[in-house]
């Protein structure tokens, strides 16, 4: 099998056991003559696989009864629009913008009422996380994106306001161990950490769950979701199954704490690399640091690009940054092993002994 080191911010890699268990049932799943791909969502066999999905997350995260969690499609950026659609009952949020994503999701509410910028980091690229920040009192929520994919930034601390915080979760969800409870609402797109592309996550408080604006689209109605588990329409059911079966996985291998323990390790070394290196460069503010996103460059464009070109060849795949930051990006999700950082750290110095 010749499997390659994927460090692509999403889709992103997936564990082979997961792949392998899939693949046993893809054309007839668990005997029941079908696929799970040709299935009716309404089915028996189906229900199963949608509650067990539910299940598991709440499991894995620890969620609160007082919360719902929906399964939708769209990715995250649908939820840009939702969340305004659903929280703005005074008609006020504030924002803080730390990213590209952020700043789209800035960009969607200002249409739905009065959006307030609490803080930014834009004036530095993006490379740090705002600590001072001017959070109104009478506001609806305050909106942040925890995880900043591009930049590859995180909070090192989650904002004091007395209003609902809102976090876009999508390149750290099931990373690390969150409290749930210090949430309104929390979201994420599944194809970093949980499975693949189709699938978003939907973690919101019950009392926020309500009829929303006038104008709220029914399909845009956390309400309409809560009411029907997730299946008013036909959801995404092949990525639903997938992410079941990569949640179960997470499970046998320790749960959300023991990955934590992992990913934290893994980013260790590859940042230790860096900052020990005259090579490579990260110029993301230390305590504000992704452990899943890493992005770095050489000392200059040319060497950059030349350093995705070898890597490829190399099976080190989907390294190249994000064009506003450009350099190269490692997204190291829960499914890169530990053995993929180690081999990245070994071509990264022979490239530099090469390159110098």
């Amino acid at each position: 099998m010749n499997r390659v080191y994927n460090f692509s911010a999403g889709p992103s890699m997936l564990p082979v056991e997961v792949l392998e268990e899939a693949q046993k049932d893809l054309v007839d799943y668990q005997g029941c003559g079908m696929s799970v791909c040709e299935m009716s969502h309404r089915s028996k066999q189906y229900d199963a696989i949608n509650n067990e999905c539910l299940a598991l997350i709440r499991e894995l995260m620890n969620v609160p009864e007082n919360y719902s969690i929906i399964l939708v499609q769209g990715g995250g950026s649908t939820q840009f629009e939702a969340v305004p659609l659903n929280l703005l009952s005074k008609g006020k949020a504030d924002y803080v913008v730390t990213g590209n994503f952020a700043k789209k999701a800035f960009k969607e509410a200002k249409k739905y009422g009065d959006i307030h910028l609490a803080g930014s980091s834009e004036d530095a690229n993006f490379t740090y996380i705002p600590k001072e920040l001017d959070i109104r009192s009478d506001i609806d929520y305050l909106y942040i994106c925890q995880n900043n994919t591009i930049f590859g930034t995180k909070y090192p601390y989650l904002p004091k306001t007395d209003a609902p915080l809102v976090a876009d979760v999508s390149s750290m969800i099931l990373s690390e161990e969150i409290d749930v409870s210090k949430y309104g609402v929390l979201f994420a797109g599944a194809q970093k950490n949980m499975g693949p592309a189709g699938l978003t996550v939907v973690i919101v408080r019950n009392d926020l769950v309500t009829d929303g604006m006038p104008i709220c689209p029914t399909m845009l109605k956390w309400k309409t979701q809560v009411e029907n588990n997730s299946l008013y329409n036909t959801p995404p059911c092949f990525s639903i199954y997938m992410t079941m079966l990569n949640l179960r996985h997470l499970k046998k291998n320790g749960g959300v704490k023991a990955q934590q323990q992992i990913n934290e390790y893994k980013a260790g070394l590859l940042y230790d690399f860096i900052d020990n290196s005259s090579f490579y460069t990260n110029k993301v503010v230390k305590e504000d640091r992704s452990i899943m996103n890493v992005p770095f460059t050489t000392p200059n464009a040319d060497l950059d690009a030349a350093f995705i070109k070898e890597a490829s060849q190399n099976g080190f795949l989907s390294i190249k940054g994000h064009r506003l930051v450009g350099g190269m990006r490692a997204s190291i999700y829960n499914a890169m092993p530990v053995q993929g950082i180690k081999d990245l750290i070994e071509f990264m110095k022979k490239f530099e002994i090469a390159n110098k």
